[in-house]
């Protein structure tokens, strides 16, 4: 919708979401060293408070143009988005030492499933879905060299409609998010929870930020979940177009735009479930484990997904692939927490999430790139397959550090 309204290039709406993805690395790296010292209530309110001002200005000024988004839903709204999420992610983890995967997965996943519902509710929206079909006309007539000069463009009352969404969707995330940030608190010093298993989580060493960075493990874990989210997002950040190509290369016009959106709307519930999934899984199974099978099970379908042309077999390889993307961020707290304890959590998985932040330009930046001088999508998926076969081999390599089980040695 915003090309149709204002013009503007792919390349140029892509950004849009590549900095607002780096600048949440960038936000949960800060946030979580801050809710480390103050608590997590302090650091989320003003999470929510950025978030929301970024959707607030965006909507308000997008006329301005590309860089006016880049600069408020791209890194304003990208910090906060970061803020917000790391500190419940670090909270629940103390709260719950003896299921750390379980807590941790249970948290993430609610903001996989928010993604999901606010992508079922704004499309309802009845100025919205005008508005949106307008521009999905007005893209389609433009891209046609005999129908281009007679596309309809918006009508200024269907350009507010979609800048509206920004607006409210910014009022809606502030009253909610502050009172979901006002319940959030650190357990009490030297809390834990019955039993021998948590009796063990709790007793190992907490390494600092500095001291992590020393550990070849903190650059594993890195990687591993740059490569499980460069994969993933490379689907999400092109989701409709790929669904477009792949079932309409036998017969044109197979699957609408609409329906193509409407069917990705529904496999996107995955991308939440998956990180409650996994962060189960791992729990009996391993953290190690876990990741040889979400890296595993996407190779495969990153081989198979560029020669299917059916509209359910795309969706069912897309909800797997989503499954496991989301895996990756249901099992990674736990995963840093187990190998550097929870002491100093948020500030050492906000270090983690700067995959998060770099992958989240990667991977659209990379497709967008063979799209642009391949002229098809389906180029670029057995690469990332061979990438993830490459990956399964870093959990294989990746050790919890030999002193991480020894407790912090008491004060002279």
């Amino acid at each position: 919708p915003l090309r149709a309204s204002f013009g503007w290039s792919n390349t140029a709406t892509t950004w849009i979401f590549a900095l607002s993805i780096f600048f949440l690395g960038v936000g949960a790296v800060i946030g979580g060293r801050w809710q480390d010292s103050v608590g997590p209530r302090t650091v989320t309110i003003t999470g929510v408070v950025l978030w929301a001002v970024g959707y607030l200005a965006a909507g308000l000024g997008a006329r301005m143009g590309p860089m006016w988004m880049y600069i408020t839903y791209g890194v304003i709204g990208g910090l906060g988005l970061g803020m917000g999420y790391i500190t419940p992610v670090a909270t629940v983890t103390k709260w719950f030492p003896d299921m750390r995967g379980v807590g941790s997965g249970m948290v993430v996943m609610g903001f996989g499933l928010g993604a999901f519902f606010y992508n079922q509710i704004v499309p309802r929206i009845a100025s919205f879905k005008a508005a949106s079909a307008a521009s999905a006309a007005f893209l389609k007539a433009k891209a046609d060299p005999t129908t281009a000069a007679s596309a309809v463009p918006l009508t200024p009352d269907q350009v507010q409609a979609i800048l509206n969404v920004f607006i409210v969707s910014g009022i809606v995330f502030f009253v909610i998010g502050t009172i979901c940030a006002l319940l959030l608190n650190n357990p009490p010093d030297g809390y834990t929870v019955p039993g021998a298993k948590a009796a063990a989580a709790s007793a190992g060493r907490s390494y600092t930020t500095a001291e992590m960075l020393q550990t070849p493990q903190f650059y594993l874990l890195w990687l591993m979940l740059f490569l499980n989210v460069t994969a993933g997002i490379l689907v999400i950040s092109n989701a409709v177009p790929i669904i477009l190509e792949l079932t309409n290369k036998a017969v044109a016009g197979t699957v609408s735009p609409a329906t193509a959106g409407t069917a990705y709307g529904l496999v996107a519930i995955f991308n939440g479930l998956g990180r409650f999934f996994w962060g189960s899984v791992s729990e009996r199974i391993g953290r190690n484990w876990a990741f040889v099978l979400i890296f595993g099970i996407q190779a495969v379908i990153f081989f198979i997904l560029g020669g299917l042309t059916s509209l359910p077999t795309v969706l069912t390889c897309f909800a797997i692939v989503l499954l496991c993307y989301g895996g990756g961020f249901g099992t990674m707290p736990s995963f840093n927490a187990d190998y550097f304890g929870t002491k100093y959590l948020g500030a050492n998985y906000g270090a983690i999430l700067t995959s998060w932040g770099v992958a989240g330009i990667v991977g659209p930046i990379f497709v967008a790139y063979v799209k642009d001088h391949l002229g098809s999508f389906a180029p670029a998926l057995p690469y990332v397959g061979g990438m993830l076969v490459v990956a399964m081999i870093l959990p294989f390599l990746t050790r919890k550090p030999a002193d991480a089980t020894a407790p912090v040695p008491a004060a002279a």
